[in-house]
């Protein structure tokens, strides 16, 4: 999506075209900062000793693994690289990692652009809504996102794309993606039972279960209790955030400004923002306040709370 979908004559166009550089180097920069975490992290699941430690040192690995979904999300965007390869590259990674295969992933999301909280057509309203904090509890759990990505993948992997937002030109590809992620996955299983390795389970498995939570809490923030309007200005949140979190999450937490000019690379969007404080209508100070005031509306209420799938 290069396109830049918001209409201002009081922003400085200039100022944004300037923003809209890419950069490998500040890709690679940030992508190698969230490896090399990663990494980090990985060694402590590996070096802990005893089941509490290790449950921490798998919640806080899980974590990391989990917000790869911010580097597949800029490069699906191809924001996150100048390169389209390095982009392409990162995505198909980053989505194999989260069972969110890229070019599917580009596709949905991509109509979520386009259709951001229009009830009928973003896919992301797709599901049923959120009214009651059990709803909520298993929405956050994330048992719902696995569910929905093992189902999905196996269709695909069958033959069967029926999602209209899926161009029939890009089914085939498509179908081939979710074959090899699911021949890759049970290739690993199968070396894994093999050389009778717990790894698998250590690094991966049991920890991005830990994390999806935590990915969950900060995607419900993105758009739900905002306007139903196709304002980009009023319908996206903007987040207030650590510092430690803007950097894990790739400064996506300034969603309105990514939703406005979704051709900006994520190191522009604070810049960005600055620039849009005026419009944006959306502004939160912290996640937890975000999922709070969320949850304060549930009991008795259907006003919807968005349920992201992906």
């Amino acid at each position: 999506m290069e396109e830049d979908v918001y209409r201002n004559d009081t922003v400085d166009k200039q100022a944004l075209k300037a923003l809209a550089q890419r950069s490998d180097a500040k890709g690679l920069a940030q992508a190698a900062g969230h490896l090399g975490l990663l990494a980090l992290t990985g060694g402590l699941v590996l070096l802990a000793s005893g089941p509490a430690a290790f449950v921490a040192a798998a919640l806080f690995h899980g974590i990391v693994l989990v917000f790869l979904f911010a580097p597949l999300h800029e490069a699906i965007h191809r924001t996150a690289f100048a390169s389209r390869r390095l982009n392409d590259a990162v995505a198909a990674v980053c989505g194999f990692l989260l069972f969110l295969p890229g070019g599917y992933f580009r596709a949905f999301h991509f109509e979520h652009h386009r259709f951001t909280q229009d009830p009928l057509r973003d896919p992301e309203l797709a599901g049923p809504p959120i009214t009651g904090l059990p709803g909520y509890l298993l929405h956050v759990s994330g048992l719902p996102y696995w569910r929905e990505r093992l189902a999905t993948l196996l269709r695909h992997a069958s033959g069967a794309v029926n999602e209209a937002f899926v161009p029939s030109r890009q089914r085939g590809a498509v179908i081939r993606e979710a074959r090899w992620h699911c021949g890759l996955y049970c290739a690993l299983l199968a070396l894994s039972l093999w050389a009778q390795s717990p790894l698998l389970l250590e690094l991966w498995i049991l920890p991005a279960v830990l994390g999806q939570p935590f990915l969950r809490l900060f995607l419900l923030a993105e758009h739900s209790g905002c306007p139903q309007t196709a304002d980009m200005m009023e319908n996206s949140r903007t987040t207030e955030t650590t510092r430690p979190l803007r950097w894990l999450c790739w400064n996506m937490n300034r969603h309105t400004a990514h939703h406005a000019y979704p051709a900006l690379p994520f190191h522009a969007l604070p810049a960005a923002d600055a620039l849009l404080a005026p419009q944006i209508a959306v502004r939160s100070i912290g996640y937890g306040a975000v999922n709070t005031g969320i949850v304060s509306r549930l009991p008795g209420k259907r006003r919807r709370a968005q349920t992201p799938s992906l």
